[in-house]
């Protein structure tokens, strides 16, 4: 019985990983215009992504604009690697957990990642709960967009927290994505992020696929 319920859990989770939105082995690289907007400063920045997802942000002087670009534009290359279920998740053990009246089903994780958790609803995780370098990250997604080949998150939140005693750290941060597809591929062209004193944008303009050598 433990068995099959493992077995269960491991489909289930394995098919949602697997239905995530990711750029293929083709995947040229491109440049963008970045424009950042936060607490009533504006900053410009023009951003490349290669086909082998290292990046670079140039046009901008070093200082907490230029930081804050390269955190945005490293989020959105490493989230587009494809990466494969086994070499990600082979030593973990998964275990059904409660289910939602939503349809959302918890997945329990023992093993290497003991601890962590997460939600699938609809073949999508809908929520990670993950230990990353002594934090816990929690988060949970509320929309998203169907791009045929995969789903990429719409609206969502995150928080962090203290995996020993659980206590907050930092505010809240509710994020909105749009994509649009350019040259048969996905693109982030809007990041707008919200917290409780704070609301940064990130719009990527003039986007233009490299040739692939």
């Amino acid at each position: 019985m433990t068995t099959t319920v493992q077995t269960d859990a491991r489909a289930l989770f394995r098919a949602a990983y697997e239905n995530r939105y990711t750029w293929d082995e083709k995947f040229p690289g491109y440049t963008a215009d970045v424009t950042y907007r936060e607490d009533g400063k504006t900053y410009q920045a023009k951003c490349r992504i290669n086909a082998d997802f290292t990046f670079d942000v140039t046009d901008i002087e070093d200082g907490e604009g230029k930081k804050a670009i390269q955190g945005q534009v490293w989020e959105i290359a490493v989230h587009r690697v494809r990466r494969a279920f086994e070499a990600t998740h082979g030593e973990n053990i998964f275990t059904l957990g409660t289910t939602d009246p939503d349809g959302g089903v918890e997945i329990l994780v023992g093993g290497k990642s003991e601890g962590d958790r997460y939600k699938v609803r609809n073949n999508e995780v809908s929520l990670v709960h993950r230990h990353i370098h002594g934090v816990v990250v929690t988060i949970n997604t509320f929309s998203s967009h169907d791009t045929g080949n995969g789903y990429l998150s719409h609206r969502y939140d995150s928080l962090y927290s203290d995996p020993k005693t659980g206590a907050v750290k930092g505010a809240r941060s509710e994020f909105e994505d749009l994509y649009e597809e350019i040259g048969g591929y996905y693109i982030l062209t809007s990041r707008t992020i919200t917290t409780e004193e704070h609301k940064s944008e990130f719009l990527f303009s003039n986007v233009q696929l490299l040739e692939n050598v």
